[in-house]
């Protein structure tokens, strides 16, 4: 029976190899042809592509999975699937995968501007030594907007750097403050950085109100989901010279070529690729194996989405 989809062979093949015992190649198709190509209707768990998010599609395939139990995503956001999930079938999300590889772009991001690296970097193309002194990151305030596996990440990576951490959540706890302290929060940071999911709480945080309280030449850093930032408030904040920022995701995304932000000034934009390093495919093949072996045993899985977490 097959009962496993998977996106490609190379996932199927590392996941096959961590758990022999499952005959995962013998029960897996691969979602690599036209979706009314594909037998489908005995898949019990699910396994989208990486940075799959087209929701009309994704409803699409479950139309034709009537068996489904498991979607288990390979990103931390699982926007994409809330509204299309059917009642009954558990929705996973890849919490522990990209913690250090979001929390490494995050921290490479800041360090990038406080240190002047696209500066540097233009000096090097125009042959040209411009030698001059630059920010820090010791010191720094560091408001952290997201406190799970990939801001307790940046974190550690940050208190390395001799930056102070503030950890704030949708509600405070030991050692954590809460989204509503915000206001009081943001004008004393140096740096904010989103990682938080997208949802209806988080679309729209960072907006012409939540730019205005931070100070002049705070840097704004978004590891999170375009959505979460107000594009046009932002923008307008870094043509004025007043904030800058290092974005991994935008909203819209993919970025148009004739949308302003690209000529923004006091912005580092990167194409959305925080999660996208070599060391993704195997953690990503290790958390599949582990839920399939869970799956298999009738035990609980990890990383069940709650809500719109």
């Amino acid at each position: 029976m097959i009962d496993i989809c998977l996106p490609t062979a190379q996932l199927r093949d590392a996941v096959a190899a961590l758990a022999p015992e499952l005959d995962v190649r013998e029960r897996t198709v691969l979602w690599d042809q036209p979706i009314a190509e594909l037998p489908l209707s005995d898949v019990r768990f699910w396994v989208p592509g990486f940075l799959h998010s087209d929701p009309q599609a994704a409803r699409a395939v479950i139309a034709r999975m009537p068996k489904l139990a498991v979607i288990q995503t390979q990103s931390a956001g699982v926007d994409a699937y809330l509204a299309v999930v059917p009642s009954g079938v558990s929705l996973c999300d890849a919490r522990g995968v990209h913690g250090s590889s979001t929390s490494e772009w995050a921290l490479t991001a800041i360090l990038s501007v406080l240190r002047e690296f696209p500066r540097f970097e233009r000096a090097q193309q125009e042959r040209r030594w411009d030698q001059t002194m630059t920010d820090e990151l010791a010191g720094k305030r560091v408001l952290v907007i997201g406190a799970g596996d990939v801001g307790q990440s940046l974190a550690r990576r940050l208190s390395a750097c001799d930056a102070e951490v503030v950890l704030v959540a949708r509600s405070a706890r030991d050692g954590v403050h809460s989204v509503a302290e915000l206001p009081e929060l943001l004008p004393s940071a140096d740096v904010v950085v989103l990682i938080v999911p997208k949802t209806s709480e988080t679309i729209g945080l960072v907006d012409a109100a939540f730019l205005a309280r931070l100070a002049d030449g705070a840097l704004l850093v978004n590891a999170a989901r375009g959505p979460v930032v107000d594009t046009d408030a932002l923008l307008a904040e870094l043509t004025s010279g007043r904030l800058r920022a290092a974005l991994d995701v935008v909203d819209p995304e993919p970025l148009p070529a004739e949308h302003p932000l690209w000529g923004a000034p006091n912005l580092l934009l990167t194409p959305h690729v925080g999660g996208s390093v070599r060391g993704f495919a195997a953690r990503s093949a290790a958390l599949i194996a582990a839920q399939l072996r869970r799956f298999e045993a009738g035990e609980p899985l990890d990383n069940v989405v709650a809500g719109e977490y």
